[in-house]
Formats: structure tokens, C-alpha cells, sequence
């Protein structure tokens, strides 16, 4: 079955520097789309980045100039580096993949940024 598993959150000073990594397995990673998106305490989940399966990305604009998104197709893996994080940058970060209409997730991986 589909599985999605995120690794890498933490707590991180403001300024600072975090990746998160997703690891699939149960499906031919390689020939889909693969999504970042985070939830906040109290506010609506959001797209963070995505990556196609040709590599063209795309960024929510909060996070733009600041994260990068890639994969690796050999592993398995999605990753999310997150740069100069900033305090509203705090969420909880899930991998997603649509397969065939059908959204998948991961259990998500807590970021904090606070001093």
C-alpha cells in the first residue's frame, strides 16, 4: 500500500536551516507529481512546493526564494530544505501524492522556529 514518511523536523532558531525528507514506497514514485504542504495551529493546510515528475517545481509564495524542493527517484525520496526560517514558518509539514484522484499523506513532521 501507498506510504508516505517524513522525517527531519525540529526545532530551528529563526535564521536558520532545516530538510525534511519524505521516503514513498508502495507506488512508482518516479511517475508522479510529489507535494509539500504544511498546517499551522489554527489556520487551513497550504501548499508549500511541489515537484513534477520532469523535475518543474513550483513554491507557495510565502516560502519562495527561502525553500527548495527535490527528489530522488533512485531513493525514493522527496525533500524539502527550508532557509532562513522565520517564527510563521512553525507547522506541521506533510508529504502528499494524488494517485488516481486519491490524495495520500504522511503523518507529518512538527517545525518550530522560536528562539
Amino acid at each position: 500500500q501507498v506510504q508516505l514518511v517524513e522525517s527531519g523536523g525540529g526545532l530551528v532558531q529563526p535564521g536558520g536551516s532545516l530538510r525534511l525528507s519524505c521516503a514513498a514506497s508502495g507506488f512508482t514514485f518516479s511517475t508522479y507529481t510529489m507535494n509539500w504542504y504544511r498546517q499551522a495551529p489554527g489556520k487551513q493546510r497550504e501548499l508549500v512546493a511541489a515537484i513534477t515528475i520532469t523535475g518543474n517545481t513550483n513554491y507557495g509564495d510565502s516560502v519562495k526564494g527561502r525553500f527548495t524542493i527535490s527528489r530522488d527517484n533512485a531513493k525514493n525520496t522527496v525533500y524539502l530544505q527550508m532557509n532562513s526560517l522565520k517564527p510563521e514558518d512553525t507547522a506541521v509539514y506533510y508529504c502528499k501524492v494524488n494517485i488516481w484522484g486519491r490524495d495520500y499523506w504522511g503523518q507529518g513532521a512538527q517545525v518550530t522556529v522560536s528562539s
